[in-house]
């Protein structure tokens, strides 16, 4: 049985309207793709040649959307002109290893109680495990990383931490020992001046060695806000696990003053995990670099977000106009 040729022609008809449809479609997508090209295209040519320090962590490193487009938008921005250096964390994947061996892991503060075995722990999953991670992510997205430690090239010269807090029983605040736990003494970028003008991207491991030839482990907020100082970086930018600086009811705050910042420090309106972060952002555009930015890196793409659209994905710090 053979059907009527008004029905052939209806369903031809249908067909054809839908693969009308389907071309509108995509010819809307390529519309939205131009359009954000568009928009990018002045921050292209503002940001080419510019430095722009990433502080990389967060879910943004344990999850395999994330890190797929980290990966791609720490491409485009090499390729696109911009010189990207990365710096990155590790804490957790720290805490799985030590917790796998049976070491306990010991905090005071929030920050890690650091003795020589837990340092070998800290140095193989920072300068080994993690960063060839990253790096091997970046290069399979068509990009070129170079992977460091701050040993490497005398890149991080560390000196001990000196941690003390108030002890009602002493008449003097008490020093606490907590191990390899350093902060940043000085940095040479020579290493990383020489990756990024031969076209590669540096992926630093925030692991410094003393005058004593000890390692020591330091913040990687603390290590991307001073390289990116020394480098003279147009931006430093901070993954978090939080949409960004929020304020006293929980509301993002989107741009921020350097006075500002000060301000709800002292006012305690910020604190716990935040504040190092904060404190870290404040020093860099107080020391010249003209913006700090922390964003929410459980957006995908949050990097490219951030630089080269109109809408953020956190808060923008701002050096304040002399």
């Amino acid at each position: 049985m053979t059907d009527l040729p008004g029905t052939q022609s209806a369903a031809r008809r249908g067909q054809i309207m839908e693969a009308h449809a389907q071309k509108r479609s995509e010819i809307t997508d390529a519309a939205a793709i131009a359009r954000v090209l568009t928009e990018a295209l002045p921050y292209i040519r503002r940001f080419s040649g510019k430095t722009i320090v990433i502080k990389y962590g967060g879910n943004a490193m344990s999850e395999e959307r994330l890190k797929g487009g980290f990966a791609r938008d720490v491409v485009l921005m090499k390729l696109v002109g911009m010189n990207p250096v990365v710096v990155h964390g590790g804490g957790p994947q720290i805490g799985e290893l030590l917790q796998r061996i049976g070491k306990e892991s010991r905090f005071v503060e929030g920050m890690r109680v650091t003795d020589s075995e837990t340092m070998d722990v800290v140095e193989m999953v920072l300068g080994g495990l993690v960063n060839k991670e990253i790096v091997n992510l970046i290069n399979r997205h068509g990009g070129r990383a170079v992977g460091l430690s701050g040993k490497d090239g005398e890149l991080i010269r560390a000196r001990k931490l000196v941690f003390t807090r108030d002890n009602p029983e002493l008449k003097v605040p008490e020093i606490i020992d907590i191990g390899h736990v350093g902060e940043v003494a000085s940095i040479d970028t020579a290493v990383v001046d020489m990756l990024v003008h031969g076209d590669f991207i540096p992926v630093i491991a925030p692991i410094g060695v003393g005058e004593d030839g000890q390692s020591y482990n330091i913040n990687a907020d603390l290590v991307a806000s001073k390289l990116a100082q020394i480098l003279h970086a147009e931006k430093l930018i901070m993954l978090t696990n939080t949409p960004g600086v929020l304020d006293a009811k929980g509301n993002v705050m989107t741009g921020l003053s350097q006075s500002e910042v000060q301000r709800l420090i002292d006012e305690g309106v910020v604190r716990g995990g935040m504040l190092p972060k904060l404190r870290s952002a404040l020093d860099a555009v107080n020391s010249g670099v003209h913006a700090a930015h922390i964003i929410d890196g459980q957006v995908e793409h949050a990097v490219l977000l951030e630089i080269l659209t109109d809408h953020g994905v956190g808060t923008l710090i701002r050096a304040q106009r002399k």
